[in-house]
């Protein structure tokens, strides 16, 4: 019998199927896949406006936590898409009766479009306690670590951090003074900067250190201010003299959305290594692991980010553009030729790491065109025949380079990062 974990991926009939299974469990993370508005046996949206349609996204999550014996309080993060910001204050309504009393760490955006129309989409990242090694549970009872600084914005519908297992799961933060609880003064320049001070606050009100981020998502109001918020993100990182000899950035994926709350021009979310793990874990078991960052010549490559940072069991990639690695130009083509070349950059850095696509956990589409899925989808099942990768789409209203579609990847990591020598 194999001591390592196994992609563990899972459906229910209570709630929506696609190309992608609904859940993908590796390790202590069970990976959902975004869920829509849809009821599952009509396979339709719900009648109804923004209320009903993010009610039925929250059941269709609660459905597929229940098939795997799990319960809500079990998710660490929400993630909600919305087409219009202005309805979140009703999404929000919705969502205290799904988490009455612990609240996981939460992202928000209103993107260009969702699949089906939809005015709302939300997804889920579950604890898994029990891991992935066939017929071998692991420590079933590892707690989640829940905290919050005054240091950092706080909100009554949000944990600014939880971790559980080997990671700390931020949520997104907006630029936000924590002491007036406002909208900094400036532009996206001072604003980036209020993102990354909040961020680096909560982090070391747990003590851990800013080097110790794996993946940065950045939510831009205008894709044209992407120049200026890497001003601000390269005085940042690399944060320490460790991480500057070996020129240590971590995997990132930028966003173009339609509207953030409080009409803040950039957001940005961080997934953090977490080497202490939670309690119970041994220690001999949690202390030292590395972060394992690399970059193959066979995929683009940028000095901004590395192509994937891989930490404890899991690894992250950041996202690919249709770019052909040895000319740095985008593809010629459409959709079609583009999706595959963000699929081929992916399926070259998984290998490039000894991995295998069927590896791939989790994928994230984003899309200039949300009428383009059906034409992804053709290529993305001749990479995922076997449709195990949960999945998020959501349509954009720019893409760097002004390309069709972006990918990214999370990826199982059976071996684990070794400890420090």
């Amino acid at each position: 019998m194999s001591n390592y974990n196994a992609v563990l991926a899972r459906n229910t009939e209570n709630a929506p199927k696609g190309p992608y299974s609904q859940t993908v469990a590796f390790s202590h993370y069970n990976n959902l896949s975004a869920q829509l508005p849809i009821d599952p046996k009509s396979g339709k949206l719900v009648a109804g406006g923004v209320r009903e349609q993010a009610e039925q996204c929250f059941k269709n999550i609660k459905a597929i936590v229940d098939s795997i014996d799990h319960v809500m309080s079990d998710v660490v993060r929400i993630t909600v898409f919305v087409k219009n910001i202005k309805d979140i204050d009703t999404v929000d309504e919705v969502y205290k009766a799904f988490f009455p009393g612990y609240v996981p760490t939460r992202t928000i955006a209103a993107v260009a479009a969702l699949p089906m129309d939809a005015l709302v989409q939300i997804e889920a990242l579950v604890s898994n306690a029990e891991g992935t090694i066939p017929n071998a549970p692991q420590a079933g009872d590892l707690i989640k670590v829940t905290n919050n600084t005054a240091n950092a914005p706080t909100c009554s519908l949000s944990t600014q951090t939880v971790a559980f297992s080997h990671y700390n799961n931020l949520s997104a933060q907006l630029p936000i003074d924590p002491k007036s609880g406002r909208v900094v003064a400036g532009g996206v320049k001072e604003q980036a900067g209020q993102c990354l001070k909040n961020i680096k606050a909560i982090l070391e009100s747990i003590d851990v250190p800013f080097d110790d981020i794996v993946k940065i998502n950045i939510f831009l109001k205008n894709l044209s201010d992407i120049e200026a918020v890497n001003e601000v993100y390269t005085t940042f990182f690399p944060d320490s003299g460790i991480a500057r000899t070996a020129s240590y950035v971590p995997a990132r994926t930028t966003v173009s959305v339609s509207a953030l709350p409080m009409d803040a021009l950039v957001q940005i979310e961080a997934v953090v290594s977490h080497g202490d793990g939670t309690p119970p874990q041994a220690v001999e078991d949690r202390h030292g692991l590395i972060i394992e960052a690399s970059n193959t010549e066979n995929a683009p490559k940028n000095s901004l980010y590395t192509q994937t940072v891989a930490f404890s069991h899991y690894n992250h990639i950041s996202a690919q553009l249709p770019l052909d690695p040895k000319s740095g130009e985008m593809v010629a083509g459409g959709v079609k030729e583009q999706a595959g070349q963000c699929l081929k950059n992916i399926k070259a850095i998984v290998e490039s790491v000894d991995h295998v696509m069927d590896d791939v956990v989790k994928v994230n589409i984003f899309l200039k065109n949300i009428a383009d899925i059906n034409a992804v989808d053709e290529v993305y099942t001749t990479f995922f025949p076997s449709g195990v990768p949960a999945r998020r789409t959501v349509g954009v209203s720019a893409l760097p380079k002004d390309a069709l579609v972006q990918i990214d990847a999370v990826v199982s990591n059976a071996e684990g990062t070794p400890p420090k020598a």
